[in-house]
């Protein structure tokens, strides 16, 4: 459920505006997108764990905050965030 300090690192490098960004939108986008899909994978074996449940949905909201401020500040970044994470189909 946790994201290894590894994992992190990596996507603050490939997401980072400049060299010392680690909280920018498009970091804690791609953090939290991380953040849910292991929740995800998570719930495929545990289907009945409702406080997790919880937890990702107050994640999802979150992420969708910082997509809405994202498309709102830069239409631009925002389209090749979502390109980048496959958060569309």
């Amino acid at each position: 459920m946790r994201i290894s300090k590894k994992k992190k690192k990596e996507l603050i490098e490939k997401f980072k505006a400049h060299p010392q960004d680690t909280g920018s939108a498009q970091v804690q986008i791609a953090i939290l997108t991380e953040r849910i899909n292991n929740l995800s994978e998570h719930f495929k074996t545990h289907k009945k764990d409702i406080h997790s449940r919880r937890g990702l949905l107050s994640l999802v909201g979150r992420r969708r905050r910082l997509l809405n401020y994202l498309k709102k500040e830069d239409p631009e970044k925002y389209q090749e965030l979502i390109k980048e994470l496959k958060l569309r189909k």
